[in-house]
């Protein structure tokens, strides 16, 4: 199974942006998805997550009320729409995934270790 995500560029900031992330080599749509971002210099850290149902989704605080996750399991791809952007969201952005445990509590959707597929990751770049 491979993740494919795509969406990124050079925005300015207050802009928007979409990123996608199709999973291919497999039928199955139970997967927990979701974002991280590394900028330059930093830790990879948290975006948001996403149920395989869509009735659960977490956020990182500094992007609530800016970004949406959101997902369409016919072809097992999750979205975040990233409005409002800012400079500081500046990073790669990678897409994960985990057809492992489809009822993965919210709680641990923030850990890098409850996903077991990693994307290549798209840049997205905020100009001031």
């Amino acid at each position: 199974v491979q993740l494919q995500a795509s969406g990124g560029g050079l925005v300015q900031a207050g802009g928007s942006l979409r990123l996608s992330c199709a999973a291919s080599g497999d039928t199955f749509s139970r997967y927990v998805m979701g974002w991280f971002r590394q900028a330059p210099g930093k830790e990879r850290e948290f975006v948001s997550g996403i149920s395989w149902s869509s009735d659960r989704m977490t956020y990182a605080d500094f992007v609530k009320a800016r970004f949406t996750i959101s997902r369409d399991n016919a072809k097992i791809t999750v979205y975040l729409q990233m409005n409002s952007l800012k400079p500081e969201d500046t990073a790669v952005y990678y897409c994960v995934a985990d057809p492992t445990r489809p009822f993965l509590d919210t709680r641990y959707y923030t850990s890098a270790t409850s996903y077991s597929l990693w994307g290549q990751g798209t840049q997205v770049t905020v100009s001031s």
